[in-house]
């Protein structure tokens, strides 16, 4: 059974791995921000949260924030115990519910409509 994991493309380049993170984007800087304060997460623990969200190890992570491996599980606890979940995909679900959540509210104010100048005004005579 082939157990590999897809999100992150690893390549070798000399010494060194190179990751290659899929170009599909879930989340924007709206809605980054409005989870950084629904879950009142500090901005550390924003980027690590953006990092998972994107496939990255973490070790991966600790490596691109120059953080220790034990610094990035600390902010991977504390992100779970605020968004109440227990795992990485979990975490993912629960931001892009709370993203269509965040749509949805604005969504539902919708323009006041501007009267159709072509057509003219039907105008009712008072009685």
């Amino acid at each position: 059974m082939n157990h590999q994991k897809h999100s992150v493309i690893r390549e070798r380049v000399g010494d060194e791995s190179v990751f290659k993170v899929s170009r599909i984007t879930l989340l924007d800087e709206k809605h980054w921000s409005y989870l950084q304060r629904r879950y009142h997460m500090s901005p550390r623990e924003l980027q690590v949260a953006k990092l998972v969200c994107q496939g990255l190890r973490n070790n991966d992570i600790a490596r691109n924030l120059h953080i220790t491996l034990g610094t990035v599980k600390t902010h991977i606890r504390n992100i779970y115990r605020r968004v109440q979940v227990e795992s990485k995909i979990a975490m993912l679900l629960r931001f892009v519910a709370d993203a269509r959540e965040f749509y949805n509210r604005y969504d539902a104010i919708h323009p006041i409509p501007v009267a159709d100048l072509a057509k003219p005004a039907k105008i009712i005579p008072a009685s």
